[in-house]
């Protein structure tokens, strides 16, 4: 019987009042999100802000509990512009249209931003007059979409013997695109091919 007792005191720890077991509660709470974009209204912990109001106004250090009221009373947000001045500096506007604009200019940033690549063109020193041609408006048209472009000059066999070719070729595409490109890396050997860059101007 005392065994049973020390057996019913030792598991009874692990129930409530209720006779269930007890609800495990997390270590850690979840992270609060963050919210992007400047803090607005409530948010302003700040006791006092520098506030300009909706028409562009500098009206000074004023309470920050008034600068909201002023605002509600506008319909429209208090919004902290310029958070590291002390104290900071608070607009009065409509937050909406203001974070539609921030975004539009984002997206516009975006849009105009160009990622360069690096094409490549493969020649042999021995190529022809027409698929030279055809290599030259391959290139060109490269150079009109902003892209740089790596030459690899490949030898085969018995033409490392005959480096000039290759030199006088490389010449002829340099002088070729000049008002198109610049060099950025000049010829330089890497095996049995030279590679050489060129860059839009």
């Amino acid at each position: 019987m005392l065994a049973g007792n020390r057996i019913f005191l030792q598991d009874s720890r692990f129930f409530h009042n209720l006779g269930e077991p007890p609800i495990r509660r997390p270590n850690k709470a979840p992270p609060v999100a963050s919210k992007d974009g400047p803090r607005i209204n409530d948010d302003i912990r700040n006791a006092q802000i520098q506030l300009i109001d909706q028409t562009g106004d500098n009206k000074g250090t004023v309470e920050t509990v008034v600068a909201i009221r002023m605002a509600q009373e506008a319909g429209m947000d208090l919004v902290e512009i310029s958070p590291n001045t002390s104290p900071p500096v608070c607009k009065i506007m409509d937050y909406g249209k203001y974070k539609y604009s921030a975004q539009k200019k984002a997206a516009e940033a975006r849009k105009r931003q160009k990622i360069v690549e690096i094409k490549e063109i493969k020649l042999r020193p021995m190529i022809d007059d027409h698929d030279y041609d055809v290599k030259m408006r391959a290139m060109q048209r490269f150079f009109e979409e902003g892209d740089k472009v790596k030459i690899t000059l490949r030898y085969r066999g018995r033409e490392m013997a005959h480096q000039e070719i290759g030199t006088k070729l490389l010449d002829k595409i340099k002088t070729d695109v000049a008002e198109l490109a610049k060099v950025e890396q000049d010829a330089r050997f890497e095996g049995r091919q030279v590679v050489m860059v060129l860059a839009p101007r």
